[in-house]
């Protein structure tokens, strides 16, 4: 017995009914142990026997109710070229089927009597049935074989009896006429039906193809090829999947680092944003460790391989973020586990009716048999249900967006409401993201002020430190007006100098000024000491004999930040802050938004143990992040809320993304998902009211009481004004205020 546990994608899947089907059917096979189907990104994990059953078996097992299985292991691109392509097909035949409809739904509703309308129906409504919503018919059929059932057995039944009874109204109306009853056809209802779930499926398709897009970018994170030195350090290009650990890699300017491992000589910047979320590179020197898919950014330098492939730090986010997506449950699941059971209830109960028709019908038994039953399942049309939560979500994101609220899922709606703390991630989300210098005191004789500030502007232009950068756009020295230096040194993990007319000049920090025995006041140790408090990092600039500047650098605090916290902690909300950042810097930002809660420190691991932690203590969490190193986080969280100008993976991994960086539109989040998700449950109610009511009137129970059977086109007209109460109630959030 050979276990293994692999990874496939099942292609077809639409509702939750595909999943548990799916998972059924693999279930039943031989030598399979475990199944986990996941809709939200079509993936499937399997554990079985190879010894007893092949990826063949699983195919031609799946193939018989209608899905695909792939294999796309050596292919990351396939599934996405063919979710991609079945997604095209979708709207090409949502489009010619709302083209053809719209005839049908107009000759049948406003001009019935139209002379050979029912004909121009029928050739209509038959090409809508048959040829666009021909996959409902062919996997109603399918799982009828095999005894399951889902939404296209409802759509299949529904459309098609009331096809077939519209087909024989128009070549033998003499039937009805003959008795009296007027020979009625609803082409109409089976071309509305078929149209509105393809419209359906299509916005749901589009949305899901989207869900692993985070997944996809995270692996493009690690480079596919990497530098190996062999031998006397001969330079060999390998794919990465061939590095071992023990492997000496080089990496230069520019170049991802493939694994995680320690530098073994040369020195450089890494950014490493995309794990501590700082915006500061890192420097590195031999015995360093470096980490897979961070960015080397100036010097060359070799690593020893230490973790390789699964093991590296990204992989383990990308791992944690597939199984929280997973885990989710969207409010549309509630739908389709509603209709697993009222699908066969409701066929269920036209053959009831029309079994009770033909026993107690009298002289009409057959015709008022097959009226009511027809009349049953027209009415009971999954279109309202369909439509109760989708128009909802359509509306409330729209809504979101014209206040900068991206919302992507209904489950996030769901939770928003429900949410009780809400973490927020420091730096890009608190603060802006980018040092800038926050103070300037200069020291030195005034006369000379000018010429040394320029030398202080070209000393940081050379340097390769990042915060040069910020120095440089502060002192905004022009082209015409830079001193050129005599020379220049980088000394690293300490600071730069380099030498103007003989007088040598030095930048760095307070490690430096202490080695050269340069002089500090107490009064500016004292006022050092009060920027670092504030979260401030201190450069120095000197000369050999004297300290000429102070610079206090500060990623600073948003505008509204310290505004959001309090409303939010109004709102009964209670606020935690995470940062990769030090333990004084995360203090001082704390205290001055008004946050006593922090955790300071922490990788991206970290972040997500915090936010379990808080869910175990029965909190309901929505984490709000900007960077790659927060999408654990916002993954394992209960809501996940990206700021718009922060990574494409903290973006694709929320639930909800705010599209611009201002904090002050967050409370409205709450206040939005509320008034949609109220709307999902008022849609749901009359949509289930509808049919309560409507279904025993279509049976005729009341028939025995004062002889009234509904009419089906009454039942259609009755579902089409269903489904438009729907659309009407969610339009109503759109005019809702959101304070």
């Amino acid at each position: 017995m050979i276990m293994i546990r692999k990874q496939f994608h099942i292609t077809g899947m639409h509702c939750a009914n595909c999943a548990m089907n799916a998972q059924k059917q693999l279930q039943s096979l031989q030598g399979v142990e475990n199944v986990s189907v996941h809709l939200s990104d079509a993936s499937v994990w399997v554990t079985y026997d190879e010894t007893e059953v092949a990826f063949s078996d699983m195919q031609e097992a799946l193939q018989k109710i209608g899905f695909g299985l792939i294999d796309d292991s050596n292919d990351e691109d396939e599934f996405s070229a063919i979710q991609l392509r079945a997604y095209k097909t979708l709207r090409r035949k949502t489009m010619w089927s709302i083209f053809l409809t719209l005839p049908v739904f107009m000759i049948g509703m406003f001009f019935m009597h139209l002379p050979g309308g029912n004909w121009v129906m029928l050739l209509l409504t038959s090409i809508v049935l048959f040829v666009f919503g021909r996959d409902f018919f062919i996997s109603a059929f399918r799982l009828i074989r095999v005894g399951q059932t889902n939404m296209d057995t409802l759509v299949a039944l529904s459309t098609g009896i009331a096809y077939l009874f519209s087909l024989f109204n128009t070549i033998y109306p003499q039937y009805w006429t003959s008795r009296g009853m007027d020979a009625h056809v609803y082409y109409e209802a089976s071309a509305v039906v078929i149209t509105l779930v393809l419209v359906g499926r299509m916005l749901e398709s589009r949305a899901r193809s989207q869900t692993s897009e985070a997944i996809r970018k995270l692996i493009g994170l690690q480079p596919k090829t990497v530098t190996r030195l062999e031998g006397n350090d001969e330079e060999v290009t390998v794919s990465v999947q061939q590095v071992r650990s023990g492997d000496r890699l080089l990496v230069r300017p520019g170049e991802k680092i493939a694994v995680d491992g320690q530098l073994e000589s040369g020195t450089s910047f890494v950014d490493e944003s995309m794990i501590t979320g700082e915006p500061f590179p890192v420097e590195k020197e031999s015995g360093c460790k470096v980490y897979a898919g961070t960015m080397n950014q100036k010097g060359s330098f070799v690593i020893v391989a230490e973790q390789v492939g699964a093991e590296t730090i990204l992989a383990q986010i990308i791992r944690t973020v597939q199984e929280a997506q997973n885990s989710k449950a969207p409010v549309q699941r509630l739908v389709d586990k509603i209709a697993a059971i009222f699908v066969p209830v409701v066929v269920g109960v036209a053959i009831l009716t029309f079994v009770v028709w033909l026993v107690i019908g009298g002289q009409q038994a057959f015709a008022h048999a097959l009226l009511t039953s027809v009349t049953v399942l027209v009415i009971s049309c999954p279109c309202a249900l369909g439509l109760a939560t989708p128009t909802a979500i359509m509306v409330g994101i729209g809504k979101g967006a014209t206040h900068h609220i991206l919302i992507k899922d209904a489950g996030s709606l769901e939770q928003m409401k429900r949410v009780d703390t809400i973490v927020l991630d420091k730096t890009g989300t608190i603060t802006v993201g980018s040092p800038s210098v926050s103070a300037f005191m200069w020291l030195g004789d005034e006369k000379d002020r000018g010429a040394d500030l320029r030398v202080l502007s070209a000393l940081e232009r050379y340097s390769e430190h990042p915060l040069g950068e910020a120095i440089v756009d502060y002192l905004n020295v022009s082209s015409d007006d830079r001193t050129r230096l005599d020379s220049f040194n980088s000394l690293t993990g300490e600071g730069v100098c380099g030498k103007v007319d003989g007088r040598t000049y030095w930048v760095g920090n307070r490690s430096l000024l202490d080695k050269m025995k340069i002089a500090i006041s107490a009064e500016v140790s004292r006022q050092t000491d009060s920027w670092q408090r504030n979260g401030n990092t201190i450069v120095y600039f000197f000369d050999d004999f004297s300290l000429l500047a102070v610079i206090a650098l500060v990623d600073a605090i948003k505008e509204h930040s310290h505004e959001t916290v309090e409303v939010l902690q109004r709102k009964g909300v209670d606020v935690h802050m995470l940062t990769g950042d030090q333990s004084v810097t995360a203090e001082a930002v704390a205290r001055k938004v008004g946050i006593t809660r922090f955790k300071a420190g922490a990788l991206p691991a970290e972040k997500a143990a915090y936010i379990k932690e808080l869910q175990q203590s029965g909190r309901v969490v929505a984490m709000v992040g900007d960077g790659i190193n927060d999408s654990q986080a916002l993954a394992e969280a209960d809501v996940s809320i990206a700021m718009g100008k922060g990574s494409d993976i903290a973006i694709d991994v929320a639930d909800i993304t705010l599209i611009t960086s201002d904090l002050k539109i967050l409370p409205k989040v709450i206040v939005l998902s509320r008034q949609t998700v109220a709307a999902i449950r008022q849609n749901l109610f009359w949509a289930f009211i509808y049919n309560i009511i409507g279904i025993p009137l279509a049976a005729g129970v009341l028939y025995p009481i004062n002889g009234f059977l509904l009419n089906p086109m009454i039942a259609a007209a009755a579902m089409t004004f269903s489904s438009l109460s729907v659309v009407f109630n969610s339009l109503r959030v759109k005019w809702k205020p959101l304070n």
